[in-house]
């Protein structure tokens, strides 16, 4: 594909690229690497899944070898599952089974558990020269890449490794391009701060959307976007029909209201994705049915109040039931699935 296609496609659904001179430059370049690192901390849901998966699929297709990284360390680190490291490599190969599911499979995948890359003396030495390039104050305030506060590093000092070991896992794969949600940028920057002082290679940062929490409200509060912590708050891979259909129809949907709205992000993030129209079916009295061909449409006539929240509620529903039938159907069969629903216990 020509530059412009390729750069498009990579772009496809970002927010921001750092940057977009550098990327332009990685283009034709042979053997082009990516990374994206997850914490193994319970049940997939639709928000880092399809976005995670999306941009997974569009590098592998604009030529990009994907090291996914099962990051058990640092989930450990971050208290997920109450510290217990082998319920959270169980839950890495959970998810690792729960994206091949969603097509991230392949030559062009890898998966990597953080366990078999912290073992390597030069990893170690990576994460002493990051944390040697910042400042405590610097390390503190990346800290939101993990959900925390600053002040919790002054109980637990782990926390404050966490960042420099994020930073090094980057550089130990020694990629070209870094994905991850906005909610990582503090992350990235931070490692390409330490690249830039300690002479090492920059990589481009590519940062998406956070996917809206079904109960409303700014895509970067944490309290709103959607949370395994919360199971109200998300749709899961797993979901059955009842519950796709009732999640949905309880969801937060203001009439013409478009920020944080989760079922305007599903139809954009996955729905056009996938299908080249979406269809709102209203009796004839109402009007008759509306036919949309791209997301910006369907959003400047919900934005209008052209559709009401309950007939594109409906119209989402359906095609997220259609969506969600095959993953998880593949997901349900998965031995590691079934050892996860024996341990799941929902964050709090």
């Amino acid at each position: 594909m020509d530059k412009q296609a390729w750069i498009n496609l990579i772009m496809r659904e970002i927010d921001e690229a750092v940057t977009l001179e550098e990327l332009d430059v990685l283009y034709g370049k042979e053997s082009l690497k990516a990374y994206v690192g997850i914490e193994p901390s319970g049940f997939l849901h639709i928000g880092q899944g399809f976005l995670i998966s999306n941009k997974v699929k569009d590098l592998v297709e604009a030529g990009f070898e994907v090291t996914i990284l099962l990051a058990d360390w640092h989930a450990y680190i971050n208290d997920k599952w109450g510290g217990d490291i082998e319920s959270i490599r169980a839950s890495g190969a959970y998810l690792e089974d729960a994206f091949t599911a969603m097509g991230c499979d392949g030559p062009k995948v890898k998966y990597i558990f953080a366990k078999d890359v912290i073992g390597n003396p030069q990893y170690w030495e990576k994460v002493l020269r990051i944390s040697k390039s910042c400042s405590v104050n610097r390390i503190k305030r990346a800290l939101t890449i993990m959900g925390r506060q600053e002040s919790e590093a002054d109980t637990d000092a782990s926390k404050l490794i966490y960042p420099a070991m994020q930073a090094a896992d980057i550089f130990e794969f020694n990629v070209d391009l870094a994905y991850g949600g906005m909610d990582q940028r503090k992350a990235h920057m931070l490692a390409r701060d330490a690249a830039e002082k300690l002479g090492w290679p920059k990589f481009v940062a590519l940062h998406s959307p956070l996917m809206a929490g079904l109960k409303g409200g700014s895509k970067m509060d944490v309290t709103t976007k959607m949370s395994k912590s919360d199971p109200d708050s998300a749709i899961f891979l797993h979901d059955k029909e009842d519950d796709i259909r009732r999640k949905i129809k309880k969801a937060w949907c203001e009439e013409g209201i478009t920020e944080g709205n989760p079922i305007l992000d599903m139809a954009r993030f996955i729905i056009f994705r996938r299908y080249d129209s979406l269809t709102i079916n209203r009796p004839e009295k109402w009007g008759g049915d509306l036919v949309y061909e791209k997301y910006e449409a369907l959003h400047k006539a919900f934005e209008a109040k052209e559709v009401h929240p309950a007939d594109l509620k409906k119209a989402v529903a359906d095609r997220m039931v259609e969506i969600l039938e095959p993953i998880s159907k593949k997901i349900l069969q998965s031995d590691n699935y079934k050892k996860m629903e024996t341990k799941v216990n929902f964050e709090k």
